[in-house]
């Protein structure tokens, strides 16, 4: 409906709207004082209508959302996860369903298609390409955006999104961060667990929000437990405890080896064949061959 009602701005050489919400107080009243012909202010007024339409029923799903968050233990412990809030923690718990059927994390991976392809034909080597894109599109894609997310927070998933990104780029990166949610997902449902690296007060800040969507009061005059939160020097505490985790995890990988590029892995795999082929009985002879190179023959 925003967009809509600006084209017709825009049609009429009207600049944007100065104010962050055209439909909110001040850009209606913003709107009111824009020139257009008379059809086009009762269009922008029909659609003004039909935007608080929709944003009351929308408070009503968000209200039902929130009390199903409230109540389900799981959704809570994944929203201390970060970059995990409680849209996406609903969406994985409702994608997910049991998650005793999975055996191990890998197959959560491949259900909700964030595990790469292989390709391979016979003995020969395998070749990893992208992911597979299977399973539950809209979990994958809520995973995806808690990922650039969780990017942003001193975290040790924010250290492993750095190293993925220095060798590979940032998209790649993000998706390889929603594989590795998936896999802390998978331990903390069936481990009955919250997250270790979760920050105690901004995990009872989301709880409080949720509250609030699901019709709770608010009081005024009462430090409950997510008043933490706006205290600057507690918030500074705890991201500095974070901070120490995602440079432990830095230490840590620092010395691993990537694996190279496909070329190099190819070739290893060309010349490990051309080895064992030897190894069995083979011998190098001359050939025909118009660079007189060597070739196999067998005995």
């Amino acid at each position: 409906m925003k967009n809509v009602i600006q084209s017709i701005l825009h049609s009429h050489l009207i600049p944007s709207c100065p104010h962050a919400d055209l439909c909110g107080t001040k850009g209606r009243s913003w709107l009111s004082e824009q020139v257009v012909p008379q059809d086009e202010r009762l269009a922008i007024d029909r659609h003004l209508r039909e935007f608080d339409r929709l944003g009351e029923d929308l408070q009503v799903i968000e209200r039902d959302l929130a009390r199903s968050a409230l109540a389900d233990e799981g959704v809570k412990r994944l929203m201390t996860i970060p970059g995990v809030d409680m849209t996406v923690a609903l969406a994985m718990k409702a994608a997910i369903g049991d998650v005793s059927r999975f055996d191990d994390p890998q197959k959560l991976v491949s259900y909700l298609g964030l595990n790469p392809s292989v390709r391979q034909s016979g003995p020969g080597p395998a070749y990893h390409g992208r992911i597979t894109k299977q399973g539950r599109g809209h979990a994958r894609g809520m995973l995806v955006e808690a990922a650039w997310a969780a990017a942003r927070a001193p975290r040790p998933l924010r250290a492993f999104f750095l190293r993925v990104r220095a060798r590979r780029g940032q998209h790649i990166a993000a998706v390889a961060t929603a594989r590795k949610l998936a896999v802390v997902i998978w331990h903390l449902l069936m481990k009955g667990e919250s997250y270790a690296w979760a920050r105690p007060s901004l995990h009872a800040k989301k709880l409080r929000d949720v509250e609030l969507k699901a019709g709770s009061k608010a009081v005024h005059g009462q430090k409950g437990a997510a008043h933490a939160y706006n205290i600057k020097s507690h918030r500074e505490e705890e991201r500095r405890w974070v901070e120490q985790a995602e440079g432990a995890y830095a230490r840590f990988v620092a010395g691993w080896n990537p694996r190279g590029p496909r070329k190099a892995r190819t070739d290893a795999a060309k010349r490990g064949a051309t080895i064992e082929a030897a190894r069995q009985g083979s011998h190098l002879g001359p050939c025909s061959s118009p660079r007189g190179r060597p070739c196999a023959t067998g005995e």
